[in-house]
């Protein structure tokens, strides 16, 4: 299994090896790998097994590292990337020739981000060269919010994940894109469509769920746990899967009746943050249990909770 630990002189030393390592940010851990490096980029898709068709964001530790990648910032991109970087915003933009093409899928975007967590940045600012940076999981099941679920499967496959703690947003970054300076939502994640509304005005949304995505995360089938995923209402799915053995997934309250080992109640609270935060988790949890189902209801659909239901969406589709 990988080495786990806080070492960031160890993480910059392999990477600049040309050498993979986890990293934790603010959404989820990511597998890194030096952005410019054609044999390290292409030892992510090999330890993801992920399909060369589904593109990678690229990991800056400022505004102005990301300059030096792409051709130009839009008005509006400059002013959310201002104000939420670092942070869970993803902005798709114009890519100069140094990104090479197996990180952008061949297309003329290329996703970049500022992540939300002091040892990556720091990692960042020590490096000469941005980070490709998936999530670090195998391609299509759930992304790992802790150093100890990227262990878990991919140990075996990395030197050394860097160790942050558990995910604070728990969910992945919102992507968003610009069409002749009309801003374009490809993926809901861990920065709500009503902020970036407030602050740069009305945007369209374009989840796509093809086999050839624009944006990382947008297949149909994604985020899955090997177990079946049911999503609706919990007291009628109690009742229709009686006969089988079943996990729960609430969001704010219990199911009467049922074992508490096999129900993972998001956030008593009612917080969506808070249900964002643990949602990945729950899944993992309960697919390493003896049971046939998850059964798990959606979450109220508004700021961070419409992402919330995309991933829940995505983990149920066949």
């Amino acid at each position: 299994m990988a080495e786990i630990g806080k070492d960031i002189a160890r993480a910059k030393e392999l990477l600049e090896q040309g050498e993979l390592v986890a990293i934790p940010t603010e959404t989820v851990y990511g597998l890194a790998g030096n952005a410019l490096d054609l044999n390290a980029i292409l030892k992510i898709f090999k330890v993801k097994n992920r399909p060369h068709f589904d593109p990678l964001i690229v990991h800056v530790g400022s505004l102005d590292q990301a300059r030096d990648l792409v051709e130009s910032i839009p008005a509006k991109a400059e002013k959310l990337a201002q104000l939420f970087w670092p942070g869970p915003l993803t902005l798709l933009l114009k890519r100069k020739s140094v990104i090479p093409d197996l990180i952008t899928s061949g297309m003329d975007t290329v996703g970049i981000r500022c992540p939300d967590h002091q040892l990556t940045q720091s990692l960042l600012q020590s490096l000469a060269f941005p980070l490709a940076a998936p999530s670090a999981n195998p391609f299509g099941y759930v992304s790992p919010t802790s150093a100890a679920h990227v262990n878990d499967q991919l140990g075996p496959q990395l030197d050394y994940i860097l160790d942050g703690g558990e995910c604070r947003v728990g969910l992945e970054s919102t992507i968003i894109g610009f069409e002749n300076d009309k801003p374009i939502i490809y993926r809901l994640g861990g920065f709500s469509v009503e902020l970036i509304e407030k602050t740069i005005g009305s945007v369209s949304i374009q989840l796509n769920t093809s086999s050839n995505p624009k944006a990382p995360g947008q297949l149909k089938s994604h985020y899955s746990p090997s177990k079946k995923v049911v999503i609706g209402n919990l007291t009628e799915l109690v009742k229709e899967h009686a006969s089988k053995k079943f996990g729960i997934i609430a969001f704010s309250e219990r199911i009467e009746g049922i074992a508490s080992d096999q129900q993972r109640v998001l956030s008593p609270n009612g917080s969506l943050d808070e249900a964002a935060q643990h949602l990945f988790a729950a899944l993992r949890e309960l697919d390493k249990r003896k049971i046939e189902i998850i059964l798990a209801e959606p979450v109220p659909d508004i700021g961070i909770g419409k992402a919330i239901n995309d991933r829940l969406n995505r983990a149920s589709a066949e």
